[in-house]
């Protein structure tokens, strides 16, 4: 992934320490080691705190004291970097809040904060242990019951896996790749789309999920053609982050118009995509006053910084 290629969310500071998962005394381990500290989540969000020469917030871990009861617990594993007052190898695990339990903690709902709102400015660190824990606790809010007789099902492995009371089936969290691309035509110029219900000034790149028995670049040539009616070619890796919304891994891509095509005409789906249209630099750096670009947080902002040669608000 070139450096230029800013994702915000493929950063990771953590050790995972799987070989700790089948420990079955984990818990007992990490609530002894007086450096292990707490991610509190209450509905996707975590708290945040100021510190003194940073512009950007942290992560705010708490000692295990000050989360007294959780709904879920799982062990992230242990930072490689040190940060603030937590040192090197900092044991982190997660604790997903009910609604009391996080009044408990910190009773004013503005200092929750979202992924999508904060995950662009927080260190490698941060970023990684919160894309994990979202990602994670979405895994285990929608997969209560076994998928194969609907009986509940109990976690296990530190937080990892879940199995079925009634036939032991082992359920282990889920990755949906999706494919993301920044498509260019002979002219340089990039194609956006919107999708109906976005505000009619709202645009981005086009993306899909993988479909069952199909490679990465069969996708982006298929999920083009389906949404914007043109043939690509030239497809060209440039990285990935998770998107852990629930549990999303977006792999982005370049493709240039297939030139064997012939001259094409854009046809968007009406199902998925309303319109779509091709942006010169000139025309985004004229219009970018007017226009609702994705977050920064996400890798389609990423793949239009990129094709626009740096920060289009820069």
């Amino acid at each position: 992934m070139s450096d230029a290629f800013n994702l915000p969310l493929a950063q990771s500071a953590i050790d995972r320490d799987y070989l700790q998962r089948d420990n079955p005394e984990l818990f007992d381990h990490l609530w002894s080691n007086p450096l292990t500290r707490v991610l509190a989540m209450s509905e996707g969000k975590v708290l945040l705190r100021e510190v003194a020469g940073h512009a950007e917030p942290q992560l705010r871990l708490l000692d295990i004291e000050a989360v007294p009861s959780a709904q879920l617990r799982v062990y992230l594993g242990k930072t490689t970097v040190a940060q603030g007052d937590e040192p090197e190898g900092t044991p982190v695990v997660l604790a997903v809040l009910g609604k009391n339990s996080a009044d408990g903690v910190e009773s004013n709902a503005e200092n929750w904060h979202g992924l999508r709102a904060t995950g662009a400015g927080l260190s490698e660190r941060d970023a990684g242990l919160f894309t994990q824990a979202l990602a994670i606790a979405n895994f285990h809010e929608t997969h209560k019951h076994c998928a194969k007789c609907g009986m509940p099902t109990v976690i296990e492995q530190g937080g990892w896996s879940r199995r079925c009371f009634n036939d032991q089936t082992q359920t282990f969290p889920r990755t949906d790749p999706a494919i993301i691309v920044s498509v260019v035509d002979d002219e340089g110029r990039i194609l956006l789309g919107s999708q109906g219900k976005w505000e009619s000034n709202r645009w981005s790149v086009l993306a899909g999920f993988v479909e069952a028995g199909e490679s990465l670049t069969a996708a982006v040539i298929r999920e083009i053609y389906e949404e914007a009616g043109v043939r690509v070619s030239d497809v060209q890796y440039l990285g990935s982050q998770s998107w852990p919304f629930p549990y999303s891994l977006m792999v982005g891509f370049t493709a240039k118009l297939d030139p064997a095509a012939g001259a094409q005409e854009l046809k968007p789906d009406l199902v998925e995509i309303e319109k779509v249209r091709w942006f010169s630099r000139e025309e985004i750096a004229a219009e970018r006053a007017n226009l609702i670009l994705p977050p920064k947080v996400s890798i389609a902002r990423a793949l239009i910084d990129h094709w626009f040669g740096g920060d289009i608000d820069g």
